[in-house]
């Protein structure tokens, strides 16, 4: 028997209505459903009336209790909203950081959960102590209790990639187009830092013909190994940065043709256990060819760093490479001068003059330059297995590499943002809203005319340009039923017809728009 159901409100109300359901109670007692939400008729009305009224008291309890709870969440959200996060340029409740909040309104204690894009965070401790600082400043709160967590690994277009890259957060290529500059010491150097900062990272040694890994990182198991029932490749580890090379599969350096090396590189990218990782840092082989071709398009690159030196004929290789991530739509983010200065005496010293780095950086529009110098104990660490910033953690390298880790960490945040919010459908509009990455220029475009301007072989013959798909084909009302990233290029749309068209950022902006604000 069910005498009255009464919602979980404070402890503070319900000596209240427990005293009222006990009075409820003491009535008759009558067996009736438990979904019921009146009295039986049988009761007499004064009694009815009588129960009513209580219930009436309970709920209105109730109600006065989700008033209080809801207004006490707005206000504690309030607070948070001071919290401006600088990379984003918005607080961190309209970024979706807060999770989780709970308020005990009798203990006036706080809860939440702050859920930052990545474990390597360098401003999680700033944003800790904010929030702790503008809630504890509401006058009712007595205690805060803020937990840091960060947003599980998986990749922006997780559904286009093969499984073992679908849970990695951000693919970073470190790539000069040169030998010999230090590219494999910026890539071995940043991952650990990055480690160092929280982050789960792997690396990929690219480079099939002279893999660098197995000398620069001195794992105890030094061969790769094969998963018998899923049959894919096992990292080894070190200080626990995953590591795939080619040096590790027992082979040494390969002797093969192009084809069969972008092959090899495919297989041991793709099918490699990476598990959940924040960044694979990919050390990118020298040149512009096959082989890089195929790495940027297998894996969705984030970002890119260029590695350079001094020396103007390094220019000339480096500016190739950042034509290449350009046209691929590859962000490059940073510029390293590698071997750019030595100080003696109080006094620093550049032996092969400066500006090669600067003049990438200011031809490219490249955001950020870092200059590594002339040390031996950098060039020495390649060779010993154990990367400079794990054998000098505070040495003046490792500062650069610290600072480097934290653009890498904003930029591609940033990134990932503008690719992930790139392109949506506005319902209320009835239109694809478009903000091409790296612009600020935003648009609307009518779905049908996006679907009519498919450019796939299923709507142009590929041999004669003959539009196959026709203007009626096309209902005026169409709506998209999902909009994914596709690459850093283009998005993914899928029609309720059952068509998949991959649109172009570049064409999209050959489109007639409807509004641009």
């Amino acid at each position: 028997m069910e005498i009255l159901r009464v919602p979980s409100v404070p402890s503070s109300s319900r000596s209240k209505i427990t005293s009222w359901k006990g009075e409820i109670s003491r009535q008759k007692p009558f067996r009736f459903p438990s979904h019921a939400r009146f009295w039986p008729s049988q009761l007499s009305s004064t009694r009815r009336l009588r129960c009513i009224s209580l219930v009436s008291k309970a709920t209105d309890l109730q109600a006065e209790t989700l008033l209080i709870s809801d207004s006490a969440r707005a206000e504690v959200l309030t607070a948070l909203a001071q919290i401006i996060d600088p990379d984003f340029g918005t607080d961190i409740v309209s970024c979706g950081f807060v999770k989780d909040l709970h308020i005990d309104e009798e203990l006036k204690e706080v809860s939440f959960r702050l859920e930052l894009t990545t474990p390597a965070c360098p401003i999680k401790d700033m944003f800790e102590q904010k929030a702790n600082e503008v809630v504890t400043a509401i006058p009712w709160v007595k205690k805060v209790n803020v937990k840091m967590s960060a947003q599980p690994a998986k990749s922006v277009y997780a559904g286009e990639l093969p499984k073992g890259l679908q849970n990695i957060s951000n693919i970073v290529a470190v790539s000069s187009c040169k030998g010999g500059v230090g590219k494999s010491t910026v890539a071995v150097n940043l991952a650990f830092t990055l480690a160092d900062m929280g982050a789960r990272v792997g690396i990929f040694d690219a480079d099939v013909y002279g893999p660098s890994l197995p000398t620069m990182v001195s794992p105890e198991n030094h061969l790769l190994q094969m998963n018998p029932e899923t049959k894919s490749v096992l990292p080894v580890e070190y200080l626990g940065v995953k590591l795939v090379s080619f040096g590790f599969a027992g082979q040494g350096r390969a002797i093969m043709r192009g084809p069969m090396v972008s092959g090899v590189i495919n297989q041991l990218l793709t099918t490699s256990e990476w598990g959940d990782l924040d960044y694979l840092v990919i050390d990118m082989p020298p040149g512009t060819g096959d082989i890089q071709l195929t790495l940027c398009q297998v894996a969705p690159l984030t970002a890119a760093i260029i590695v350079t030196t001094p020396q103007k004929l390094a220019f000339i290789d480096v500016a190739k490479g950042v034509r290449m991530f350009s046209q691929l739509k590859v962000p490059s983010i940073a510029v390293i001068e590698n071997m750019s200065y030595f100080d003696i005496d109080g006094c620093r010293h550049y032996p092969f003059g400066k500006g090669s780095g600067a003049q990438v950086v200011q031809q490219f529009g490249i955001p950020h330059l870092f200059d590594l110098p002339i040390q031996p104990s950098l060039s020495a660490s390649g060779d010993t297995g154990v990367p400079e910033v794990v054998a000098d953690p505070k040495g003046e390298v490792a500062k650069t590499f610290q600072n480097l880790g934290v653009c890498v960490v904003q930029q591609c945040a940033k990134t990932r943002l503008q690719v992930s919010t790139a392109v949506s459908y506005d319902k209320s509009m009835r239109a694809i809203r478009v903000r091409v990455p790296e612009s600020n220029n935003e648009f609307f475009l009518h779905p049908a005319m996006v679907r009519r301007n498919d450019r796939s072989a299923q709507s142009v013959d590929e041999w004669t340009g003959e539009q196959k798909l026709q203007f009626s084909d096309v209902p005026e009302d169409i709506e998209p039923e999902e909009i994914r990233p596709m690459g850093n290029y283009a998005v993914l749309i899928a029609w309720p017809d059952g068509f998949n068209q991959i649109a172009p950022y570049d064409q999209l902006q050959t489109m007639e728009r409807l509004v641009t604000t």
